[in-house]
């Protein structure tokens, strides 16, 4: 009988967490005054070749290549200015098709289906390719704003078929810089800075988006923390949410390939970086960027009530964040 209340205890707090991974959305989701100020949209959390991906066959794919009506695409934010009626994409993934027609619908602004700039981080698959439906063989846009660091632009710009989207006027390529300002409306700013990474065809950039009254930190892709000469410690607490490279969970669970030549911080690792922060700091991160093997793309998984115990968040698709 002395066992009976740990038992009890122990079912109420595996329900307790079980019930905060179904409900991880902030409660501000689909809210009318939302859409009086600006809002940050997550329109996908996967990693570049998404979930399930291609010949995969182990158990994480599995179910998904027979029921498909999850949805898991590759990761990408949208930013919406209500009082400018614009919006802004960043990252033009493979799923650009679904994501564009999320912003819209979100925005409640079925006659804009294109948003007023895209802004990419870098030029690895899931990051830049969606790039290719706004070609003539598709819906053959007219100067869609691309906001691309130096490398990034002469890549699209040298290389086919890329090339052919400026050559044709579908895409309008507008520099960035490391830790210059864009300004797109009286409500919204973008800082872009570099970030070490797998750089074969670009330089790679995160990105700090600024609100009226909130500001987020964009790192869906990067080295280990400890390779970077900036804290990302001090950076998180200078914004308010903060959506960081969370591509595997620990080093077992890519057992076909060798993890070291694709280096990112595991989502293990990112815990004990962050375990000395506050409650209040460890709210803002938000894991994403998921590798189809990351046990955190599963709601009720051991390792995503984990993480959600020792106080952080897991983006999903839908959310919604008022800036």
């Amino acid at each position: 009988m002395r066992a009976l209340p740990l038992v009890l205890f122990t079912l109420l707090f595996f329900c307790n967490c079980k019930e905060e991974a179904k409900t991880n959305i902030p409660s501000n989701l689909a809210t009318e005054d939302s859409k009086e100020a600006v809002s940050l949209v997550v329109l996908g959390t996967a990693q570049d070749a998404g979930s399930p991906q291609i010949a995969c066959k182990k158990e994480c794919c599995a179910q998904l290549f027979i029921d498909s009506s999850e949805s898991r695409e590759v990761v990408s934010l949208g930013i919406i200015d209500y009082n400018d009626n614009k919006s802004y994409l960043f990252e033009a993934t493979p799923a650009i098709t679904k994501q564009t027609k999320f912003l819209s619908e979100t925005m409640n602004a079925e006659s804009q289906e294109l948003p007023n700039g895209i802004f990419l981080t870098h030029a690895h698959i899931g990051h830049y390719t969606g790039l290719m439906y706004l070609g003539k063989e598709a819906v053959n846009a007219d100067k869609v704003p691309v906001f691309a660091m130096p490398k990034m632009k002469s890549f699209l710009e040298d290389n086919g078929p890329w090339s052919q989207l400026v050559a044709n006027g579908n895409i309008d390529i507008h520099p960035l810089d490391h830790e210059n300002e864009v300004e797109l409306t009286n409500q919204l700013k973008i800082v872009p800075f570099v970030v070490p990474h797998r750089d074969e065809y670009s330089e790679t950039v995160g990105y700090k988006i600024y609100g009226p009254n909130k500001s987020a930190l964009f790192i869906p892709d990067i080295d280990k923390w400890s390779v970077w000469d900036t804290s990302v410690v001090d950076l998180i607490g200078h914004v308010d949410y903060a959506f960081l490279d969370a591509t595997f969970f620990d080093g077992e669970e890519l057992n076909t390939r060798d993890i070291s030549g694709i280096p990112h911080p595991f989502v293990i690792e990112s815990l004990k970086l962050f375990e000395s922060l506050s409650a209040n700091e460890k709210k803002k991160i938000h894991f994403i960027h998921f590798n189809h093997t990351n046990p955190l793309l599963k709601e009720d998984s051991s390792q995503t009530l984990e993480v959600l115990e020792k106080g952080f968040r897991i983006a999903r698709k839908g959310m919604v964040f008022k800036l």
